[in-house]
This record gives structure tokens, C-alpha cells and sequence, in this order.
């Protein structure tokens, strides 16, 4: 389906290897709004379904196997159509410096793994979608 064929809400890939973490994302933002949500588990996997599908928006693990979230994420902002593309960075590894890492490696936005309070993860996307 090409982006200009879509019904209504906006498309979200969700890149993450964990499967339980990839469904309860697939689940909350499902009940967040009208988003079509594409899922990826793994940063090739995302590539891949980045260039067919064309999301509004990416949520990134960071840590993967195969390729992880900086490599991806550098791919992305390498497209034409992908260097303006907001990508929230999405870790467990929550160091002090972390935030700032991702932002520089491309990284539109950033939140912590787990997510506690998915409001918060709401805010983040819908100043996107503004």
C-alpha cells in the first residue's frame, strides 16, 4: 500500500527483538489513537519494511542482533526519504549519557526502557504527528 493510500491514521514501525516488548508496544499504540502499526525485529527486518511500507514514524530499539538501532537508524537518515523521518530511540541500557548518544546518532527523540508510563510515550509520538 503506498503512503498516500492509507485510511485515516498515521503508520508506526516498531523495531524491537524482544517479541513481549514488541506486542505490549503493538497493543498500547493500537489503544493510543489511530496508528496502522508495522512490526520489525531487527534493524535489517526495519530497513527492509522502512523502504516498502514508508512509516510517519519509528520507534528503535537500540540494542539488537543483526543490525542494531545506530546502524539502522544511520541507514535511515542516508535515504532521501528518511533523513527528516522521526525515529524515537527505545533502550533498557539507560545510562546518563544515553539520551544525548541517540540524539546525535540521529535519534529524533528518546525514551527509556521499560516504559512505566506510556502517556509519556503518547506525548513524544503525538508532537510528532502535530
Amino acid at each position: 500500500m503506498e503512503q498516500g493510500d492509507r485510511m485515516g491514521g498515521k503508520r508506526i514501525l516498531v523495531v524491537e527483538d524482544n517479541e513481549d516488548t514488541r506486542e505490549i508496544l503493538l497493543y498500547r499504540l493500537q489503544s493510543m489513537g489511530d496508528y496502522e502499526v508495522v512490526l520489525a525485529s531487527n534493524g535489517k527486518e526495519a530497513l527492509e519494511i522502512a523502504t516498502k511500507s514508508r512509516p510517519d514514524l519509528i520507534i528503535m530499539d537500540l540494542k539488537m542482533p543483526v543490525m542494531d538501532g545506530w546502524e539502522t537508524t544511520k541507514a535511515l537518515r542516508d535515504t532521501n526519504w528518511g533523513k527528516n523521518l522521526p525515529i524515537i530511540a527505545l533502550t533498557a541500557q539507560a545510562m546518563e549519557r544515553d539520551e544525548e548518544k541517540a540524539l546525535s546518532a540521529g535519534c529524533s527523540d528518546y525514551i527509556a526502557k521499560p516504559i512505566m508510563d506510556y502517556a509519556v510515550l503518547k506525548r513524544k509520538i503525538e508532537k510528532f504527528f502535530r
